[in-house]
């Protein structure tokens, strides 16, 4: 069974462009087959996006897709760095065509499982995450998340209510001695961890 989450998606091409409107901002996603959400932007990253504060920082997009949270991000914190990462090759493509189709100055989309290629520190790490995965992936994400913010730094997640957000929270919870829900809506909630010093 093959997921958004897979490395090599070899699900047939099947490419769709959509229309998204952030703030004052509209933008265009080539979006394909073998992809999250492709048909529209999901409520979750949405959400998500419209929750992040605004920063002059470093950002992480922790599994991009095809490029929505991390580019809008980058569109609503225009001295910030933006870094996108995901797993599946097809994704990372696809973030990399939506950033210069939308004209991004300040984004990099790269392939990598979790962490792996990641390097230097963040000062906001987001995500959607891939809950259908299942914990024993998505729970070590958490673990090693706190090791790339910066002091002070926070991490923002978006976690369906019906989908594990509280477990998540308590995870959370563990790992940084602190986690707050900061936005509930139709479901959708948006965890917010920090590294404190």
């Amino acid at each position: 069974m093959e997921h958004y989450y897979s490395q090599k998606p070899s699900v047939a091409h099947n490419e769709n462009k959509i229309h998204f409107k952030v703030k004052d901002f509209q933008l265009e996603f080539i979006t394909d087959a073998g992809v999250f959400s492709k048909k529209r932007v999901d409520f979750g990253s949405n959400l998500l996006i419209n929750s992040v504060p605004q920063t002059s920082g470093k950002i992480l997009d922790l599994g991009c897709g095809y490029g929505v949270i991390g580019i809008s991000l980058s569109l609503l914190n225009p001295s910030s760095e933006v870094t996108m990462v995901d797993i599946n090759e097809r994704a990372v493509e696809l973030a990399n065509r939506n950033i210069e189709l939308n004209n991004i100055k300040n984004a990099q989309a790269i392939q990598s499982d979790g962490f792996e290629k990641v390097s230097g520190n963040f000062d906001v790490i987001v995500s959607n995450p891939p809950i259908r995965a299942g914990k024993k992936v998505i729970y070590p994400l958490f673990e090693q998340s706190i090791d790339y913010l910066n002091a002070n730094g926070s991490i923002y997640l978006v976690i369906q209510k019906k989908q594990g957000a509280k477990s998540a929270l308590e995870k959370l919870e563990s790992i940084y001695g602190n986690c707050e829900v900061i936005i509930k809506d139709a479901g959708y909630w948006i965890l917010k961890s920090t590294k404190t010093v």
